[in-house]
């Protein structure tokens, strides 16, 4: 009975045949359309393979899955979406977001030439690095400064450079991961350098040091900020002054992995990371971060010091594997030059807007929200206070105060609602807490308020 069935399921050209397919046919790749169709085709004689004899074949949903294969494929992979968990830089949703000028400057040298390593006072060969350095520099007061990549690549590149067959001394307390499973030794490993661990997790002192220098292996003292973590308790570490003092003592240089990279002091808003200036004013020998997280950038990794290091890694064969991109380099350069003003930088950047927002301000969103949402019939709406964080490995143990919007729907449970809101043309993220859905506002933006709205409409 099923080899009977088997034979009535439709070929593929009949199929392409169909008027409902027509418009995809025109606009889409027609291998796309075509794979939508096969796969179907396969589910269906997997689905027969497997019913009795009372199965009966209905061309109606075969066309209607085949439609609705093509509408996914239609969407590309990596999309707009709303971040409403009240989460700033969300390592799963793309984290930090780019002010509106950095975007433009990325596109702007997408789209066109540019003069990315080519000297126009000159006429000749320029270098890559130029465009940021020299604001680097007017910002950070440091001798040199290049970016690469990321700022694991930061590390593989300086660890590779200033320590290939030599140690580096790093205290246990602070060999972290620093996601997707990438950890502090194995980069060590990687680079060619091998790792001296000293003290305990979570008690390092000064002495520990002294006593791990050796003169003809050591080839650096290195201090990782711990930033996506926090020992309490009976602790003990060395501070960044003390380990730079002994560095120079010893003239050993220095290397600081700071993680994120904070331009600006945030503390009056409840951030107590450290910033860029605090390591340059501690005489660092070489400093690493992010160019997104805190900083607001593009993702990147920025590498600023003496200029005797820097040029050492900008000579180094890794250099050029993990160099920067142009569209990469255009938006950093117009991110840090909004730096060059405090005020401006925390309007135009969206990570910095984002965190200094004030709680009334995020009260006000709310309640719009709030108001729009209790006129659609079947559902609750209410304003609760949340507690939002930095994320991006950034400020563990800090919350920020905010705001956000409740909802209890009488037919759909919140589990329901969030997953049905994931498969919107322009997905929401949210936060379920207590039985409740929660749209946490700082993290979204004004003109995305109407787009929450038509979507719990459509639930």
């Amino acid at each position: 009975m099923n080899n009977e069935i088997m034979r009535k399921i439709p070929k593929i050209d009949e199929v392409l045949q169909e008027q409902c397919l027509f418009e995809y046919i025109k606009e889409l790749p027609k291998a796309l359309v075509l794979d939508s169709i096969r796969e179907e085709i396969a589910n269906l004689r997997n689905e027969i393979s497997k019913a009795d004899d009372s199965y009966v074949l209905d061309y109606d949903k075969l066309l209607a899955n085949i439609l609705s294969k093509i509408q996914k494929k239609k969407q590309l992979s990596i999309r707009k979406v709303i971040n409403a968990t009240g989460t700033v830089i969300h390592t799963n949703l793309g984290r930090s977001k780019l002010s509106y000028e950095a975007s433009k400057a990325a596109l702007n040298s997408a789209t066109s030439y540019s003069n990315l390593e080519y000297d126009l006072s000159k006429g000749s060969r320029g270098l890559r690095h130029s465009h940021v350095e020299y604001i680097l520099k007017k910002l950070t007061g440091m001798e040199a400064a290049m970016v690469v990549n990321n700022n694991a690549a930061a590390t593989m590149l300086t660890l590779s450079a200033m320590g290939y067959g030599k140690e580096m001394i790093v205290s246990r307390g602070e060999l972290v991961e620093i996601g997707g499973s990438f950890r502090i030794p194995d980069i060590m490993k990687q680079s060619g350098c091998s790792l001296k661990e000293i003290g305990t997790t979570n008690k390092t002192k000064l002495s520990d040091y002294e006593l791990a220098i050796d003169d003809e292996k050591t080839a650096a003292l290195m201090k990782v900020h711990t930033s996506n973590y926090k020992i309490v308790g009976f602790t003990e570490d060395v501070s960044l002054d003390e380990l730079v003092k002994l560095g120079e003592e010893k003239s050993i240089p220095v290397i600081y992995d700071m993680g994120s990279g904070l331009l600006i002091d945030l503390s009056k808003y409840g951030l107590s990371e450290p910033t860029v200036l605090d390591a340059v004013n501690s005489g660092i020998d070489l400093a690493l971060f992010s160019g997104d997280k805190l900083l607001g950038g593009p993702q990147c990794g920025i590498i600023i010091g003496k200029a005797i290091f820097i040029d050492k890694l900008k000579k180094h064969p890794l250099a050029r594997a993990l160099r920067i991109d142009k569209m990469t380099l255009a938006s950093l350069e117009v991110t840090l030059r909004t730096y060059l003003d405090e005020d401006k930088a925390k309007d135009e950047i969206p990570t910095l807007k984002m965190i200094t927002s004030k709680p009334e301000t995020i009260k006000t969103k709310a309640e719009k929200l709030e108001q729009e949402l209790n006129l659609i019939d079947g559902v609750s709406a209410e304003v609760v206070e949340t507690k939002d964080q930095i994320g991006g490995g950034s400020a563990p143990t800090t919350y920020l105060d905010g705001y956000g919007v409740s909802i209890v729907h009488n037919k759909l449970t919140p589990e329901k609602i969030e997953r049905k809101l994931r498969s919107f043309r322009i997905p929401i993220i949210a936060r379920i807490n207590k039985d409740k859905l929660i749209f946490v506002l700082r993290t979204v933006d004004d003109d995305e308020i109407e787009v929450i709205k038509d979507a719990i409409k459509e639930l």
